[in-house]
């Protein structure tokens, strides 16, 4: 399956952590109806451009809580991982969320040939339905703060 603007966006539910002490626990996209969304996939924990990724998008927050956006980053690691990761960069503003057996990642069409993420991103409205998706074709390079802050913009009527 491959979700394109426009359609639904197929909810889920994961464990994951914030690095809080009750940010460790289940997520569901439907808890966020109301609120703009930025799913963020990406391939691995401790790799260099995911690194990069994480720590931009964390040094970006305010212009994500600008157009007051959630933003919820989705690997196929699992929670000890994530919550290790986190910790050895300073902690993250955004929540990670643990698709092991690469499920919700399947829902959005982003494992490539070879059972790894492709580095994608998708912004969902308020409303649940997808209008913006971008899957990396190599994984080297992540999409810009500013083009997916545009999209939630873009996405709340403003």
């Amino acid at each position: 399956m491959t979700v394109r603007a426009g359609d639904a966006a197929p909810d889920f539910t994961l464990p994951g952590t914030d690095g809080t002490t009750g940010g460790r626990r289940t997520y569901r996209l439907s808890e966020f109806r109301g609120t703009p969304v930025v799913l963020v996939f990406y391939p691995a924990d401790d790799s260099a451009v995911c690194t990069r990724q994480l720590v931009t998008y964390t040094k970006d927050f305010p212009s994500f809580e600008s157009v007051d956006a959630v933003v919820l980053a989705l690997s196929p690691q699992g929670v000890d991982r994530h919550e290790a990761f986190a910790e050895a960069q300073g902690g993250f503003a955004f929540p990670l969320l643990a698709d092991v057996d690469k499920a919700v990642g399947l829902q959005y069409g982003v494992v490539g040939p070879l059972g790894f993420y492709k580095r994608s991103a998708f912004v969902v409205d308020a409303t649940g339905t997808i209008r913006y998706a971008h899957r990396s074709m190599t994984g080297l390079t992540f999409r810009p703060t500013e083009e997916l802050v545009a999209a939630v913009r873009e996405a709340s009527g403003g």
